[in-house]
């Protein structure tokens, strides 16, 4: 693919929507495709202070690798198939993981937080962050699903719900972020044991899942009730 296929003024979250593998290249700049996805692909690299074409050969380079892979676009789901797939692949695998990298990083914390105290400040954001979206998984399988699922949604009651969605996902994002300055960018220090290298992993994948799990709802699930 040549670097002139992509607008250069197209949404990023869109961007992600037609080329899911750009995801990772706009997560590794700490470019926001999920709640922050209504910027073009020429802002963000602006807002990152990065250059235009280094950005747009990334995203060239990552969907050229991609070509003749099998494609699964999440706009082609049914509502019911698309909510039955977050569920599964995105609610499960958190309840799953969370329990497991808050015991990481209190064992982490406990073990080297006197030699490196940010790492205290770390359990605590995890602990905050795990709480946050436990009750935000809670309530979207509670509240938000079933009421898009109903025979006849109720227009003021999705639009309550998927404000108190919208909100949830800006302050994930805030929290994900603070996570990401704690840990330098998950960077690793020489003397790094084992939990200590596994708790980063898990929390990258942990911050890769979420900005996944959060475009589909922002993208995919919010704007077929916006325009209902």
């Amino acid at each position: 693919m040549t670097l002139t296929m992509l607008n250069h003024q197209q949404a990023i979250a869109d961007v992600v929507l037609d080329h899911p593998e750009c995801a990772m290249v706009f997560q590794r700049h700490r470019m926001d495709f999920c709640c922050g996805g209504d910027i073009s692909i020429e802002a963000a690299a602006a807002a990152r202070g990065m250059a235009l074409d280094a950005l747009v050969a990334e995203l060239s380079e990552a969907i050229a690798g991609r070509a003749g892979a099998p494609q699964h676009d999440p706009r082609d789901l049914s509502t019911a198939r698309l909510v039955a797939h977050i569920i599964s692949t995105h609610h499960e695998y958190l309840r799953r993981t969370l329990p497991f990298v808050e015991t990481l990083a209190t064992k982490v914390s406990e073990v080297h937080g006197e030699h490196q105290p940010e790492l205290r400040d770390l359990r605590a954001a995890v602990s905050e962050l795990s709480a946050a979206l436990i009750a935000h998984l809670d309530e979207e399988e509670d509240e938000l699903f079933p009421a898009i699922m109903a025979r006849e949604p109720d227009r003021a009651i999705t639009d309550k719900h998927f404000g108190s969605m919208l909100a949830d996902h800006l302050e994930v994002a805030k929290q994900l972020e603070h996570i990401r300055a704690l840990s330098h960018d998950f960077g690793l220090p020489d003397w790094a044991c084992t939990s200590y290298k596994t708790l980063f992993a898990e929390l990258q994948r942990v911050e890769t899942d979420t900005f996944t799990h959060v475009h589909l709802e922002n993208h995919v699930l919010r704007p077929r009730f916006l325009a209902a």
